[in-house]
C-alpha cells in the first residue's frame, strides 16, 4: 500500500511531465514562428537593398515596440520582457539586412 506522500509525489511527477511536454510543444512552435518571421524579414531586407533603403527603420521599430508592449500587457506578459525580446530580434534582423545590402553592393551584381 502506498503512502499519501508517495501518491502526492507520483501525481506531482505526472503533472510535471505534462507541463514539460506542453512547454516543449510551445518551444517548437516558437522556433517555427521565428523561422517564418525571419523568412519575411529576409525578403524585406532584399527589397530595402534593391531600392537603396536603410537596413534600420527606427520609426517602425518604435511603433512595433509600443504595439508589442500593449499586446504583452493585455496577455499578462511583462511588457519590459516583451520589449527586450523584440529588440533582440530587431537587432538580428538589422544585421541580416546589412549583410544583404553588402552582398548586393554594385560591384557584386
Amino acid at each position: 500500500m502506498s503512502t499519501p506522500g508517495a501518491d502526492d509525489a507520483a501525481r506531482a511527477r505526472e503533472l510535471l511531465l505534462f507541463e514539460r511536454r506542453s512547454i516543449d510543444n510551445i518551444d517548437a512552435a516558437l522556433v517555427h514562428l521565428l523561422a517564418e518571421r525571419f523568412a519575411h524579414t529576409q525578403r524585406v531586407g532584399v527589397l530595402k537593398a534593391e531600392h537603396g533603403l536603410p537596413p534600420a527603420d527606427p520609426e517602425r521599430e518604435e511603433q512595433q515596440i509600443r504595439r508589442l508592449r500593449a499586446l504583452a500587457d493585455e496577455a499578462g506578459l511583462d511588457p519590459t520582457f516583451a520589449e527586450a525580446f523584440l529588440r533582440f530580434i530587431v537587432t538580428e534582423v538589422i544585421r541580416h539586412h546589412e549583410r544583404i545590402r553588402e552582398d548586393q553592393a554594385p560591384g557584386d551584381r
